[in-house]
Parts: C-alpha cells; structure tokens; sequence
C-alpha cells in the first residue's frame, strides 16, 4: 500500500460531531503526540520539535427531515513538521476519528 499523501500545512474540515464527543477522542487521536489544551475553543500537538494548531467552533446542526446532526468546523495548522511526518499524523488521527456507519 502507497504511503498517504501529505496534507498542506493548514487547511480546514467539517466533523459531524459535537464539542464533547472531539474533546473525547482527540486525545486517542493525537497518538503518542503530547496534546495541550487551550483556552475554548483550541489545541496545540506537538510533532517532533514542530506543532500542530487545532482551532474549532461549532456549527449549526444541519437537519435532514427528522435527522438533526451536529457539526464542527475545525482549523489545522502545522508548524515545522516535515511532510512524512504530516501524512503520518493525519493518517492515525483519521482513523482514529473515523465513525462506523451501517
């Protein structure tokens, strides 16, 4: 299997999630990385000697008939981390986030 490519330095996404339950994984998704927690709303992942920035805020819940999801948008930023170690880190830290379905 091809290694994954490397995400940009910063880019943004929508989680269908709430503040509680990404406060809840995101320490299983940030691996053996030392995750900090900010003042509301942010967190800093250290990489190495470089860093990556979390900045999130949520969303208004889209409503599909009687289905009511709840969204977050989150900023990332990374900070002098290489691109191997970009594609490592968002490659754990998707699986991680991934919810099942069926």
């Amino acid at each position: 299997m091809a290694a994954p490519a490397p995400p940009p330095e910063e880019f943004e996404r929508e989680h269908g999630c709430t503040e509680a339950e990404w406060l809840g994984w995101l320490p299983g998704a940030v691996g053996a990385h030392a995750l900090t927690l900010n003042e509301h709303g942010k967190a800093t992942v250290t990489i190495g000697s470089g860093r990556l920035d979390l900045l999130w805020h949520p969303l208004p819940v889209r409503q599909i008939a009687l289905i009511r999801l709840p969204r977050l948008r989150v900023r990332y930023r990374f900070h002098g981390v290489d691109d191997a170690q970009r594609a490592a880190t968002m490659h754990y830290f998707d699986l991680t986030m991934q919810r099942g379905g069926g």
